[in-house]
């Protein structure tokens, strides 16, 4: 398969709202998002990620042979850290383990470093995330520590990976 990033379009929200409505995913995903995930929900979503800051917010869909699999963005920190960003994605259950998150990841990350002066992405994904660390991994991203007791999520205290990829000056 053609693996690809893209802007987003609002005919999108029927692949987005079909792929994010898993709570397999959802389990890996930061609160705030709803459940079940509509595509008024996808569609707000994608709205908000068209008119956000083109300087701050770098929001893609991920591709397969042209059809959305699922989301990417890379997020601007601001003060001191203007020249970090923090990195999310996602990808339906069917089109895991197949290296499209990590083909994302890294082209994501091209993106970024070739369009802006951010030198620095991170993640912080869940420490029980395998599959998402070892994308990061395969991506080319450096583990640089445990986040202990660094999250709540579905009622637990959980410990979160800190991952990055620094541009080469």
């Amino acid at each position: 398969m053609n693996i690809g990033i893209r802007k987003w379009k609002l005919e999108d929200k029927t692949a987005l709202a079909e792929n994010l409505n898993n709570m397999k995913i959802m389990d890996n995903l930061r609160d705030g998002l709803p459940y079940p995930y509509t595509e008024n929900d996808a569609e707000e979503f994608i709205k908000a990620m068209l008119s956000s800051d083109k300087d701050k917010t770098f929001a893609f869909a991920i591709t397969a042979d042209e059809k959305v699999i699922g989301s990417i963005g890379v997020f601007r920190c601001d003060n001191i850290h203007y020249r970090t960003a923090e990195m999310g994605y996602y990808i339906g259950e069917k089109y895991w383990g197949h290296g499209y998150t990590t083909s994302a990841v890294r082209q994501t990350c091209e993106y970024v470093f070739e369009h802006t002066d951010i030198i620095r992405i991170f993640a912080e994904p869940f420490a029980y995330n395998a599959a998402s660390c070892r994308v990061l991994e395969k991506a080319g991203f450096v583990f640089e520590g445990i986040l202990h007791s660094n999250a709540f999520k579905n009622g637990k205290i959980v410990d979160m990976k800190m991952y990055a990829l620094v541009k080469q000056l």
